[in-house]
């Protein structure tokens, strides 16, 4: 049993089959999401799963995963006495809480389908979820194809009790735009800290519907390998794709966040990135830094460029000083500054995150086990985090394991749930 207050900061809701099918308008039920429940007579492999889902809506008709199952213990399900019997079970105190499969459309270019789907799972949650709010918190679903509705739709749950929202990875503008404004003044003035999953977003259903499998090429490309023998080329695409790649995007949103200004001018909202692990954060820390100052040795006065004979010296556009950029960031603190004070990274299995916690500071990370997805840690948490955090001082342990995130989203940390003891702090 672990001593800290521990909050998941990644754990899945199990939708109902039928939810949008029989709550979405029903001028857009032919257009709901809904999964297909099927058995196998036989295991595709010699004791392997039988049980199935295939998921229909737009663009992922036919995407197929096994049911979930761990073992020992019955299959999670979604029932939310339920998902406190597993939290108990792999010594979580508290969760904040995503969709599942319906992750794939509650984002999607098209506005009124994605609203509409994100009003029924909004409305779903509260009914079922709210009255467990000391333990478990769930994300609204806010796709920001109309800030106008964004923004109104984060007044109404959060007027209903709802105290996080969700945005999507690849929102439709990049989030340096200053159009997203009122949606960062509505989520800071409703308390509703913003939660970005990984993969969701970038979903077109209006033109090419085949571009949206881009969501689950790097799966696919996964599965593929399982299932093919391995040459040189899908050994360096796969260390590659896990070992760089896979940051791009985290990289992209914290940049975005940063450098467009959202985090000075909204100095109390937080912003939290889940399922992208951890580790990268530390280099990339210091790569932002170092792009907004002059290095040691570097010549301010250092010119290059194409020099043009037709003009004078002393009017050359298209001569410049490559260091001059370095002393124009235009904020008061630091890029690192702005993430340590505001963002934070969340991960599951990553112990090069927790060893650099002294360089990227402690509140930039923080842990979850993914419940109930087979990447995930459920029932084995407990040892991922002993391999995880050898040697780490209680003080660290407490703050990356549930601290940060507790006071993030409001829970109260001071007694743990699994035992109604008093918690490490």
């Amino acid at each position: 049993m672990l001593k800290e207050f521990v909050v998941s900061g990644d754990t899945h809701i199990i939708e109902p089959v039928d939810l949008f099918k029989t709550r979405l308008p029903k001028q857009l039920r032919d257009r709901a999401l809904w999964e297909e429940e099927f058995t196998l007579d036989e295991p595709l492999v010699p004791g392997g799963h039988r049980d199935f889902k295939k998921l229909h809506t737009v663009g992922f008709d036919g995407w197929t995963v096994s049911q979930y199952r761990q073992f020992p213990g019955p299959t999670p399900d979604g029932d939310p006495e339920h998902i406190l019997r597993d939290m108990d079970r792999d010594s979580v105190d508290a969760s904040v809480m995503f969709p599942n499969l319906s992750l794939f459309v509650l984002f999607t270019d098209d506005h009124e389908l994605s609203m509409a789907h994100a009003r029924v799972y909004n409305d779903y949650i509260i009914e079922r979820y709210l009255a467990y709010n000391d333990r478990m918190r769930p994300t609204a679903a806010i796709p920001i194809t109309d800030i106008d509705d964004a923004v109104a739709e984060i007044e109404r749950v959060a007027r209903a009790g709802l105290g996080a929202i969700l945005l999507p990875e690849i929102p439709p503008i990049p989030y340096w735009s200053k159009e997203y404004d009122r949606l960062w003044a509505a989520a800071q003035a409703n308390g509703t800290p913003v939660f970005i999953h990984v993969a969701t977003g970038g979903v077109s259903v209006k033109e090419n519907q085949s571009q949206t499998a881009a969501n689950v090429k790097a799966v696919m490309e996964a599965v593929n390998m399982g299932i093919n023998p391995l040459d040189e080329s899908m050994l360096s695409n796969r260390s590659m794709g896990a070992g760089n790649t896979a940051a791009d995007s985290p990289k992209a949103i914290i940049a975005d966040l940063v450098s467009g200004g959202a985090c000075e001018r909204f100095p109390n909202l937080h912003f939290n990135l889940i399922e992208f692990s951890a580790g990268w954060l530390v280099s990339y820390l210091g790569s932002m830094d170092k792009a907004w100052r002059k290095g040691t040795g570097q010549d301010a006065d250092w010119w290059l460029g194409f020099w043009d004979d037709s003009r004078p010296p002393n009017d050359q556009p298209a001569m410049g000083r490559l260091f001059n950029i370095n002393s124009r960031w235009p904020y008061p603190l630091k890029p690192s500054e702005y993430v340590q004070r505001q963002i934070h990274v969340q991960f599951a299995d990553d112990p090069v995150a927790v060893a650099a916690r002294h360089i990227t500071g402690l509140t930039t990370i923080m842990w979850g086990n993914d419940y109930p997805h087979a990447e995930g840690t459920f029932l084995g948490s407990e040892q991922c985090i002993a391999e995880n955090f050898v040697g780490v001082p209680d003080e660290d342990r407490a703050a990356i394991l549930g601290g940060t995130l507790a006071d993030v989203v409001g829970f109260d940390k001071s007694v743990k749930k699994v035992r109604g003891v008093p918690a490490t702090v």
